[in-house]
């Protein structure tokens, strides 16, 4: 019983430590590598990210191999929307962000929104584009954060215009 006596108080001061030490940042270096810590990662600044380029479609069909990656897509604008905001389980307030849906790849003959791809983008930078039309060329990166209701739930980074169709007067 003597040797439990001195085993308690070191396994409750170990665990004190070990849980301190692995919730702290710390200090990193310019790679995001906490130099205190290094298998505690720091998450890199967007400019310094490296991105994978996929396929919208592969993403809709496999979101949980998607999940927590950061990619970039080229695609079709389609319209602003607010689908997918407030939503509690991938919250995105609509009181800053407004989403977005592209077209579907794989329709060519007319338009059809990829609304299985729910991406979020901070309303100030959407206002900077809000003359797009359905078929301007885009390109967006981003992380995918959630795949709840087993769709893709992504945040935009970045935003690009491509190109724009040309405008034509309605009257």
């Amino acid at each position: 019983m003597t040797k439990f006596r001195y085993l308690v108080p070191v396994l409750i001061l170990s665990s004190v430590l070990g849980i301190t030490a692995a919730t702290g940042a710390g200090v990193t270096n310019g790679a995001g590598i906490n130099l205190e810590n290094p298998l505690i990662s720091v998450a890199a600044p967007a400019a310094t990210r490296t991105y994978l380029n996929v396929n919208p479609l592969d993403m809709v069909n496999n979101p949980s191999f998607y999940l927590n990656k950061y990619v970039r897509i080229k695609a079709k604008f389609d319209k602003y929307s607010t689908l997918g905001l407030d939503y509690k389980p991938a919250m995105k307030s609509s009181e800053d962000y407004i989403s977005f849906l592209i077209q579907r790849p794989d329709v060519l003959d007319h338009n059809v929104p990829l609304s299985e791809l729910k991406i979020f983008i901070k309303r100030t930078e959407a206002e900077k584009h809000i003359d797009l039309d359905a078929g301007d060329e885009i390109e967006f990166a981003g992380k995918v954060f959630s795949n709840a209701l087993g769709d893709v739930w992504m945040d935009a980074e970045q935003f690009k215009v491509l190109s724009t169709k040309a405008k034509t007067d309605k009257k």
